[in-house]
């Protein structure tokens, strides 16, 4: 049979099984055994590449550094992050909001995972915007979408999945992810901003002064040197992203139990708990979602449908932004590792043939699953913060519209001015 043709019956048989209710993981399990069977390949094959395909050092990164996340969050690390942003926001309008954004960036190069950061952020802000008059709905939905840069500031766990899938350095991938990451909190602030003036929120009637931010810094600094100790070795040589996350964990351990010791040993069995049961759902998208790219390499659908692009238009402006209508649609239905895993190989060698850089490609597909993260029906950190705003799906998905358009604004930009990408990347080169 013709690959193309069954490359559509197998997204018809993915899209399907999405909208009957069968897990993501298993759609993408069913695609790849349709997809299989149909080219006369033994469904043997599927179950030998979930295995070997993750037969990889470098995704030992993943579910150490899901854990790292986790100890962080149970050891008080995220309670001083907030105090120490809380401490130099003040009482300007939308503040707590302002802080929310600030919060999640400094956790968000700790944690590497987006749901962590809006479980651990929410916990606090949520609550407390509420308290202070901010509608629940518009606190959720603020807290899901700036806890989405989790996966773009770094260290990303996407982030090192896109760059294994590419072969590219995940070093220099991470330091692509430094100025969107920036320009996203920046709109999102700025959002928050407008919003607050409009709605009339008020700040936290908290001053301003040198002591306080100067007590909030010291309470935080064992927070604030995680970053600077897991990007600094990366970026020095001193160890690889794997063995940065080892050194995350038992750092996150040492702080949380002897330091802080807001973590006793009884605590770490729930700790690793739930960190294997974010690790296993990983992980088996990951499994099913590299044998469909297996699939998808054997059968040349990337040469198809480079063909069938380039037919059309050679403009990498043009396909780019194809790519982000494509990935906006999809996002409403598939998880992050997976749409990685299924369009790094299909456009990647497209756009690098027409000059666009690995890195451009990467943080545009990143900021991508980053929006899916946010946009129903599977945005995951709406679902986090649904639970902790108590607030409907339908609520949240309304009041994070001003939040995904500004990220989308963003996106659009970037895909204009890929010097924003890679000045810094092509910096430490020199």
């Amino acid at each position: 049979m013709d690959p193309m043709i069954v490359f559509m019956i197998t997204m018809l048989v993915f899209f399907v099984t999405l909208l009957i209710g069968i897990p993501i993981a298993i759609s993408i399990g069913m695609s790849s055994l349709a997809a299989l069977s149909m080219s006369d390949i033994s469904p043997a094959y599927l179950a030998q590449i979930c295995f070997t395909g993750l037969d990889s050092f470098t995704y030992l990164a993943i579910p150490l550094f899901i854990l790292a996340g986790f100890l962080m969050e149970s050891g008080g690390i995220s309670r001083r992050i907030v105090d120490f942003a809380m401490s130099f926001i003040g009482n300007v309008d939308g503040g707590l909001g302002i802080v929310t954004v600030l919060a999640c960036m400094f956790f968000a190069a700790i944690s590497g995972s987006s749901p962590a950061t809006v479980a651990a952020i929410g916990a606090m802000m949520i609550p407390s915007m509420v308290k202070n008059g901010y509608d629940p709905h518009f606190s959720g939905a603020l807290t899901a979408s700036a806890g989405s840069l989790g996966i773009l500031i770094p260290p990303s766990i996407p982030m090192i999945i896109y760059a294994v899938t590419a072969e590219i350095s995940i070093g220099d991938m991470f330091l692509a992810g430094f100025a969107p990451g920036f320009l996203i909190s920046g709109a999102l602030i700025l959002t928050v901003y407008i919003i607050a003036k409009k709605r009339g929120y008020k700040g936290s009637g908290r001053k301003v002064t040198l002591s306080g931010c100067w007590t909030s810094f010291l309470n935080a600094k064992w927070a604030l040197l995680v970053p600077i100790i897991i990007l600094g070795g990366i970026y020095r040589g001193i160890f690889t992203a794997t063995e940065a996350a080892c050194i995350a964990v038992i750092y996150a351990l040492i702080i949380s139990l002897f330091v802080h010791k807001e973590l006793t040993f009884s605590d770490l069995t729930d700790v690793i708990y739930r960190s294997a049961i974010t690790t296993g759902t990983v992980i088996i998208i990951l499994g099913f979602a590299t044998a469909f790219s297996r699939w998808l390499t054997i059968a040349q659908i990337p040469q198809e449908i480079s063909e069938l692009i380039l037919s059309y238009t050679d403009s990498r402006i043009a396909i780019l932004l194809i790519f982000v209508v494509m990935i906006m649609i999809t996002g409403m239905f598939m998880e992050t590792a997976a749409q990685i895993l299924i369009y790094t190989p299909l456009f990647l060698p497209i756009l690098v043939n027409l000059g666009v850089s690995p890195f451009h490609f990467g943080i545009i597909l990143i900021i991508g699953t980053e929006l899916a993260l946010i946009t129903p029906p599977v945005g995951v950190n709406l679902f986090v913060a649904r639970g902790i705003s108590k607030s409907s799906m339908v609520q949240l998905s309304r009041a994070v519209m001003p939040f995904l358009l500004a990220m989308l604004v963003v996106q659009i930009f970037l895909v204009f001015i890929p010097e924003i990408i890679l000045f810094i990347p092509e910096l430490f080169k020199k």
